[in-house]
């Protein structure tokens, strides 16, 4: 385990600091690991963690078959229709039906996945109206109460507070801080890798 070599406050960094790699950067990772690169960047920044906090590799989510569509059969857009894992796409038609149900303001959002997700892990696929209320009702939520950027946004969080603190810079003075700050969590990452590894192997 990765605490046998490492000090707690270096993992405690390194949780940080990982959300900062490209998913490329996170599959050289995993391949030093000897783990799987398989799922979103979320997923493999979890399966990193929790193998270097066990030493295990954690295992993949697997959605339950009434979650998932069967092959070759694709429920048409209608609003009680079934949602499912295989068939449901975030397209064009798909965007334009959710608008004739919502209305113009209708937009794919990273919230609307994740409930998406999580309905199929429950194994309660919603239908299209179901997703359609929760997504106006939890658009209306946020209006009010904004949601923090999730961690995977690295990016995104980064920008609001430079630009908060530097509401003058210009864009190339934003990238060169962007990419000063995001080294420099990268070489913290490849520190502590390789201080695993060199244990591991002495």
């Amino acid at each position: 385990m990765a605490k046998d070599f490492v000090s707690a406050a270096d993992l405690d960094q390194f949780s940080q600091s990982i959300w900062f790699l490209h998913v490329e950067e996170l599959k050289e990772l995993t391949s030093l690991l000897k783990i799987s690169d398989k799922g979103a960047k979320g997923a493999v920044i979890a399966r990193i963690l929790h193998f270097l906090h066990s030493g295990e590799e954690l295992a993949m989510p697997k959605f339950p078959a009434v979650s998932c569509a069967k092959k070759s059969v694709v429920p048409p857009l209608l609003p009680k229709s079934l949602m499912l894992r295989g068939a449901y796409k975030n397209d064009l038609a798909t965007r334009l039906f959710f608008k004739s149900l919502i209305g113009e303001y209708f937009h794919f959002t990273a919230f609307g996945i994740d409930w998406l997700n999580e309905r199929w892990l429950q194994g309660n696929p919603p239908t299209y109206q179901e997703f359609a209320d929760f997504w106006v009702t939890e658009t209306e939520r946020r209006k009010n109460t904004k949601a923090a950027p999730k961690q995977e946004w690295a990016y995104i969080r980064f920008v609001q507070a430079f630009m908060e603190s530097y509401p003058e810079s210009s864009r190339d003075e934003l990238m060169q801080a962007w990419n000063a700050e995001r080294m420099g969590h990268k070489k913290q990452v490849d520190a502590v890798v390789r201080r695993i590894l060199h244990g591991k192997n002495s």
